[in-house]
């Protein structure tokens, strides 16, 4: 038996599973009729994903402000396949990168909106990462009841490409650093008028924890998917030229004041990031 933390919906639940560890249980009907603090029945678990480390804690609640349980917990499985099967270790901002990106391309399909991924084929130099993210293609359709096509595949091996490292080494942040960074990149949002509001609030903080988690691998920057990366960037450029102005700004001016190279990598993000806040529309 196990103690349940929180429960989010009959059939999953967060239970803590003792010194400060905590775990996301799903089950048919595992929750039903039951309240915080009451014992779980563990014969009715048929799926469970550690959170291992604090940040993957801290970044279960903020995924759960705006995006859907079953999302959160899809985002999960397909990690804890990774770690499970392949040993890979990534991140933790790959859970905000990766869910997000789920969500996203699950609010598109119901909608009606959604266009095949313009992620160049890269599966000849990473074949793990294509093995997990087919296997994740399968997860999110049968999970979320819908059908994304296998060009899919491609963009969610590019979270795991880029995620790739150990946690316990980029945890050590450095503060000097880290407030550096915050303190350039605010300044450069301010300048193209972009700010924290209420109606882009959760896309803001994302764009910080990001940052966070750059200062921790600054001394771990490396190209070896620069070409994957310059031809996403290729896209990118045409696709949203003026986030990709403003995200080349923040990219450049983090390498002359920190004095380091960032990876190709860091700048696809930065523009992610970038046109959300902004909501640029793509050009076609």
């Amino acid at each position: 038996m196990v103690e349940i933390a929180q429960i989010f919906n009959n059939n999953s639940a967060l239970v803590n599973l003792g010194n400060q560890k905590q775990a996301i249980v799903k089950g048919k009907g595992i929750a039903f009729n039951k309240s915080k603090g009451s014992n779980l029945d563990t014969n009715k678990i048929e799926k469970l994903f550690y959170l291992n480390t604090k940040g993957s804690q801290e970044n279960l609640f903020f995924l759960m402000k705006d995006i859907p349980i079953d999302v959160v917990t899809t985002t999960y499985e397909i990690i804890d396949y990774a770690k499970q099967k392949f040993n890979y270790d990534v991140l933790d901002f790959v859970y905000i990168t990766l869910s997000d990106h789920i969500f996203g391309s699950y609010q598109r399909f119901l909608s009606d909106t959604y266009h095949e991924s313009l992620v160049p084929d890269m599966s000849n130099q990473y074949t793990t990462e294509y093995l997990i993210a087919s296997h994740g293609l399968d997860v999110i359709n049968n999970n979320l009841e819908i059908n994304l096509p296998e060009s899919e595949i491609k963009s969610i091996a590019l979270h795991f490409i880029n995620a790739r490292g150990e946690e316990k080494r980029a945890n050590h942040l450095k503060k000097n650093e880290m407030m550096n960074i915050n303190k350039i990149v605010k300044r450069l949002l301010t300048e193209n008028n972009i700010f924290r509001k209420e109606e882009n609030g959760n896309y803001y903080d994302r764009f910080m924890i990001h940052l966070q988690y750059l200062t921790g691998r600054l001394d771990e920057q490396n190209d070896g998917n620069e070409e994957f990366s310059k031809k996403l960037e290729s896209e990118m450029k045409i696709s949203y030229p003026e986030s990709f102005k403003i995200a080349n700004e923040i990219y450049d001016q983090l390498q002359n004041k920190l004095a380091k190279k960032l990876s190709g990598s860091e700048l696809l993000y930065f523009i992610i990031h970038i046109q959300r806040l902004t909501k640029e529309k793509t050009i076609k």
